[in-house]
C-alpha cells in the first residue's frame, strides 16, 4: 500500500506556509515556488489557523519560528489537529528544547531553512514519516478490527453453546453454515446471535 505521503513525493505540493514575519514569509514562499510547489502564505494568528488549514487543505503546512517560541508553538498544535498532511517547523537556530517542545505538539520534521535544498529535504523527510505513521495506523485500525471480530464470533459461540449443549467447533460451523446459506460474513452472523436479534436452531 502506498502512503498518501509517497504519492505525492514526485510532484509539486501545497503547501500552507504560516509565519508572524511578513518579509520571512515571503522569502520563504519564494523558495518554496523555486521548487515547484504552489504555497498559501499567511501571517497568521492562532485564531486563523483552523479556518485557513481547512479550506487550503495542504498537503503539507510549514512553521516558521523566529523569536515566539509560544506563538509558533500554538500554531503548531493547532495546525497538527487540523491538517490531513505533515506540519514542518523551519527555524533559523539551534534549539533542541524547542524541537522536543514541537514534536509533542505534532511536526514531523524540522530544518533551518539556509538552502531551497534543506528545505526540500525537510519536505521529503516529513512525507516519509507521515506516510509511515498513515501504514502503521491502518495496521493497527486493521489490528482492532481483527480483535473486534474474533470477540463477537467468540462471544456468538459462547451463546450457541450454552443454549445448544454443543461444544465450540460446533457451534462455529453453525455460524458458518448459516453464514453460506445467506451469503454473509461469519462475523455478521455472529453479531446478530450476540445482540439476540438471530436465534440459530
Amino acid at each position: 500500500m502506498t502512503g498518501h505521503g509517497e504519492q505525492m513525493m514526485a510532484s509539486g505540493l501545497r503547501i500552507l506556509v504560516a509565519d508572524e514575519d511578513r518579509a520571512a514569509l515571503e522569502r520563504l514562499s519564494a523558495t518554496l515556488r523555486d521548487l515547484g510547489h504552489t504555497v498559501a502564505a499567511y501571517a497568521i494568528k492562532v485564531s486563523e489557523v483552523a479556518a485557513k488549514v481547512v479550506g487550503e487543505d495542504p498537503d503539507a503546512s510549514m512553521v516558521v519560528l523566529h523569536e515566539d517560541d509560544d506563538h509558533a508553538l500554538a500554531l503548531i498544535e493547532e495546525i497538527a489537529a487540523y491538517a490531513s498532511g505533515p506540519v514542518i517547523v523551519l527555524t533559523l537556530r539551534e534549539d533542541p528544547e524547542f524541537v522536543a517542545r514541537a514534536a509533542d505538539r505534532g511536526i514531523d520534521a524540522y530544518a533551518r531553512p539556509e538552502t531551497p535544498d534543506a528545505v526540500q529535504s525537510a519536505i521529503e523527510l516529513a512525507l516519509r514519516r507521515y506516510a509511515e505513521l498513515e501504514r502503521l495506523e491502518t495496521k493497527v485500525e486493521q489490528l482492532e478490527g481483527a480483535l473486534e471480530r474474533r470477540a463477537v464470533i467468540e462471544r456468538a459461540k459462547g451463546i450457541l453453546m450454552e443454549r445448544h449443549g454443543v461444544d465450540a467447533l460446533t457451534a462455529f460451523e453453525r455460524l458458518r453454515t448459516h453464514a453460506r446459506a445467506t451469503r454473509r460474513r461469519v462475523v455478521d452472523v455472529a453479531r446478530e446471535v450476540a445482540d439476540g436479534v438471530l436465534q440459530l436452531p
